[in-house]
């Protein structure tokens, strides 16, 4: 297993973002998307995966945006803030909405309580990115 804080701190890029919220933000993208992505299978298996339409969908996006933005963080694209925060702007709705839908259905499936989970958190530290690019 890749220890990200170590391995942050040994690249000698400048970042706004201090080595512990960047590498907690890395590691938590990671497993957002691999949460999301699970999700989305797990419903496209499931009897009524017409009326989960909307969450795989929206599953699936989040995959996409998540693993876009923890590239982005894991360069160190900090150099230009404008553009790291409207992307992680842009991660924290994925992850909101995938939050909100899958919430919604985590009482019925186990793993749309394991994926609103994930995406809470994955939300969580996109809120902790945005605070430290603003400071």
């Amino acid at each position: 297993m890749i220890r990200t804080r170590e391995l942050i701190e040994s690249v000698t890029s400048e970042s706004i973002l201090g080595g512990e919220v960047l590498a907690e933000a890395i590691d938590v993208l990671a497993a957002c998307e691999t949460a999301v992505t699970a999700c989305a299978t797990g419903m496209l298996a499931e009897k009524d995966a017409d009326g989960l339409r909307t969450a795989i969908d929206q599953d699936l996006d989040c995959a996409d945006v998540t693993a876009t933005t923890r590239r982005i963080l894991t360069r160190h694209s900090s150099h230009d803030p404008a553009l790291l925060t409207a992307q992680v702007e842009v991660c924290l709705i994925a992850c909101q909405r995938s939050h909100d839908l899958c919430g919604g259905h985590a009482e019925h499936h186990e793993h749309c309580r394991i994926c609103a989970e994930a995406t809470g958190h994955a939300a969580d530290a996109c809120r902790d990115v945005l605070t430290a690019v603003r400071t």
